[in-house]
């Protein structure tokens, strides 16, 4: 059982950055690959990012390669998402993610879900 907390939305102007953080309890964190998403009213949830337990396999969409980096501190039990060069049409509730034995971009594949935290990015 896993439980994750987001932190680290908040508005900012386009062009602009911010570093989400999900922080996870349990003792097994590096055994989980971690993942966001992101999702608006009205449309359905978007994959953004993915990371694997060591940290040495991570994946993108389309739509933030370049832009976006996913890392994470097994010590700290955290996943991060760098966001740079922040554009209108990246506002949206972004939400952590957590799965043991899965790595790809389907909701479907991960079982423990955090909150969400709010990102706003202004024109």
């Amino acid at each position: 059982q896993v439980q994750l907390a987001e932190s680290g939305g908040g508005l900012v102007q386009a062009g602009g950055s911010l570093r989400l953080s999900c922080a996870a309890s349990g003792p097994t964190f590096s055994r989980y690959t971690m993942a966001w998403f992101r999702q608006v009213p009205g449309k359905e949830r978007e994959f953004v990012s993915t990371i694997n337990g060591n940290g040495l396999a991570t994946s993108y969409a389309d739509s933030v390669k370049g832009r976006f980096t996913i890392s994470r501190d097994n010590a700290k039990n955290t996943v991060y998402l760098q966001m740079n060069s922040l554009k209108p049409e990246d506002t949206a509730v972004y939400d952590c993610a957590a799965g043991a034995g899965v790595f790809g971009r389907s909701p479907l594949l991960y079982k423990y879900w955090g909150q969400g935290t709010q990102v706003t990015v202004s024109s």
